[in-house]
């Protein structure tokens, strides 16, 4: 028996994929009014043209970290496809513990980062870009660390070839993280 979760839906859309859905608008408004802030005082602070004001953080750790989380999140698109059209838990398993690596290798690059920024007197009260950039990456960090969590728990289910449709849900949440990295990495990394 399926539980009432997966059967029942609303608006023609699953009740664990609408409340995924919920989760995901919710932290939009978060990350958008951090970035849209960024943008308007970026804009309208001619500071941030100063040499050395912003121009500090390492676009090559920025792009390997984009290369890692998009390829992450392949995997996490492997195993929904093994999930749901194959219905082979222990092969989307497998996925979901590779995309949970892709995400440990994120946060080893940006301990490293850290630790070396901040060695360098790089801290969050340096000045508005640091407080800026420590503040967004961290919150980003946060959400990478809570995706992980909940990706080893669907992990383990799936493995036993239980609750499939939520290595889709874990998927979604995945991909959201994602995007917010890709606005992340040119504003934080790339615009000087």
């Amino acid at each position: 028996m399926r539980p009432i979760a997966t059967t029942r839906s609303a608006s023609g859309m699953s009740t664990g994929r609408l409340a995924v859905w919920w989760v995901i608008g919710s932290e939009i408004v978060i990350f958008g009014g951090l970035l849209g802030s960024y943008i308007m005082y970026r804009l309208a602070n001619a500071q941030w043209s100063e040499p050395g004001f912003a121009g500090s953080t390492n676009p090559w750790i920025g792009l390997l970290n984009t290369f890692v989380l998009l390829t992450s999140s392949l995997f996490a698109v492997l195993g929904h496809y093994a999930a749901e059209h194959e219905g082979d838990g222990p092969k989307a398993a497998r996925y979901l513990y590779m995309t949970f690596g892709g995400g440990l290798v994120f946060l080893l690059v940006k301990t490293f980062e850290w630790s070396t920024e901040i060695s360098h007197g790089l801290t969050i009260t340096k000045n508005t870009f640091w407080s800026f950039y420590y503040t967004a990456a961290g919150i980003h960090a946060l959400h990478v660390i809570a995706g992980m969590i909940i990706m080893l728990f669907v992990a383990h289910t799936a493995k036993r070839g239980l609750e499939l449709h939520r290595v889709e849900l874990i998927g979604i949440y995945w991909h959201f993280v994602d995007i917010v990295w890709i606005f992340l990495f040119p504003l934080l990394y790339i615009a000087k």
